[in-house]
């Protein structure tokens, strides 16, 4: 399965953050990330004041099912860190499935494709960059999706 992952860190050393998660994805998962977006620093979207984030997208393909790849990529975030106090809070690591394959679900436990990508420029635009012909399930081309935001990843993701 072809899977695309949203990276965020706005804690510590978030550009080695990401970069390390990269690795640890790899590692976890027994496999070699596909392709890996640059990194880009975006501002937060909703919660509290904080600093900006490090966002960045990758695509694997792992045979794993999809809710199995959830648990691996929580138990990373968890290894960096990762609490889960604030809703939209600051965070060493966020690790987001956000498509895999053409899957649509509505899971309450995993909602696939993530139910916000299509409004964000942090996960368009990275994505947009290693998969310019990619296809959110749902919502079309990332193109077409990126054309509608009103805010670059340069003036600060949306």
């Amino acid at each position: 399965m072809r899977y695309v992952i949203g990276i965020g860190s706005n804690m510590g050393d978030s550009v080695s953050i990401v970069r390390r998660a990269i690795d640890e994805i790899e590692a976890t998962f027994d496999i070699d990330v596909d392709e890996r977006s640059s990194l880009y620093r975006t501002r937060p979207v909703g919660g509290p004041e904080q600093d900006d984030y490090i966002n960045a997208v990758v695509v694997m393909h792992c045979d794993r099912d999809p809710d199995r790849v959830l648990a691996g990529l929580q138990k990373i975030e968890h290894e960096f860190g990762r609490v889960r106090d604030v809703r939209w809070g600051p965070r060493t690591l966020d690790l987001d499935i956000i498509a895999v394959d053409d899957t649509i679900s509505v899971d309450p436990d995993l909602t696939l494709p993530h139910p916000r990508a299509h409004e964000r420029a942090f996960v368009l635009v990275p994505w947009h960059e290693i998969d310019p012909e990619a296809t959110l399930p749902h919502h079309g081309p990332i193109e077409n999706l990126l054309d509608r935001l009103t805010h670059g990843a340069e003036d600060g993701s949306r």
